[in-house]
Order: C-alpha cells, then structure tokens, then sequence
C-alpha cells in the first residue's frame, strides 16, 4: 500500500491579509452585539429615576422641575400652544426601556387633532414648550405618565413605565376648546389614544 501526497497549493499573495481582516471584522460585530445586549440588560435593570438621571447626562437632553425631559429635533416657528388650545400633531410614544411602540398618531389614520389638556400631565407639559413646526423628543417620567396603574387595553404601557414620545406640533387652533360645546376644562383622558 502507498500513500499518495497531495501538494498543498501556496497562498496566494495578500490571501493571509484578508483572513485576518474577516477575523477582525467578526470580532469588531461579537462584541458590539456583546455590548448591546449588555447595555440592554443595564437599562432594564434601572429605576426609572436611575434611567432618567442617566438620559438627562446626553448632550442635548433639557431635564425640567417636574422631570420631563426633552430634546429639539426640529424648531418650529409658529405659536405655542395654551391650555384652550387644540393641536395638529404626529406623535409615536415607546416604552423607553424597550423602544416598543405602543401608540401612534399613523395607526389612527395620519395626524391627530388632540387637545393641549386633559391628557397625561407630561403632554400637557411638554406641548406647551413647542412651537408649530417644531418636534420634540420628550421622557416622561411614571409621575407625568400613568404612575403605578399602567395603562392600554391591553396593558402595553407596564406600571412605573417611563415613556418615550416623538412628536410634531403641526398646527395650533387656538382657543378651539373653548368654542366646542361641552369641552371646555375637559379633564378626561382620550378615548382610542392608549398613550394619552
């Protein structure tokens, strides 16, 4: 019996250069999903105070008196809005230790016509600090939210949650809920709007 040697071919110039390159490259995605998954598990871990404290360090983040806490995507140039007034508005809230959307103003048909008050007290808040045209990025803290009770019909917004809202004040109609009958002070929530 004989055994047969099977030459090995030479690598090719350059060949061993782009090995080590796809080596680094895989190890480059490892540990930056590592650290994702890893900066995922801290922020569940925090207390909404402890989240908030640490969004409130990003340049750019105003943190108010009350907690809110928000970011100009975009200044408008229009009005404010007051208490009396209602808004044209796109908004998408998300859970913020999960980015989960649970309410939008495009899965009610495009933009939402919503009063300034009588909503959770972090909108009211928030709303009245834009102008038309801007958009905001807003951190509501449980207090401003919907605190220990949750909310959604479904329970989409946990208890304690910090909320998320990106919204864009389109227009401003001012004095309208004083002109519509029976809404003027209205201190309820809005019906088919789970994160108001």
């Amino acid at each position: 019996m004989s055994v047969t040697a099977v030459p090995l071919r030479p690598i090719k110039k350059g060949s061993l250069t782009k090995l080590w390159i796809g080596i680094g490259l895989l190890a480059a995605v490892g540990i930056g999903a590592a650290w994702l998954s890893t900066k995922a598990a801290v922020v569940a871990a925090q207390t909404p105070d402890e989240y908030l404290a640490d969004n409130g360090k990003r340049a750019g983040v105003v943190t108010l008196p009350s907690g809110l806490q928000y970011e100009v995507l975009k200044e408008g140039n229009g009005p404010k809005p007051t208490p009396a007034d209602l808004t044209l508005v796109n908004y998408e809230g998300k859970l913020a230790k999960t980015g989960e959307v649970f309410d939008a103003s495009e899965r009610h048909g495009g933009p939402a016509t919503l009063p300034v008050t009588g909503l959770i007290p972090g909108w009211t808040e928030g709303v009245q600090l834009m102008k038309q045209g801007s958009k905001y990025r807003f951190w509501m803290p449980p207090r401003l939210a919907y605190g220990d009770a949750g909310a959604g019909p479904n329970g989409e917004i946990p208890p304690n949650a910090v909320l998320v809202f990106d919204l864009e004040l389109l227009a401003v109609q001012p004095g309208a809920m004083n002109a519509m009958p029976g809404m003027g002070g209205m201190g309820g929530g809005m019906e088919g709007h789970p994160g108001m």
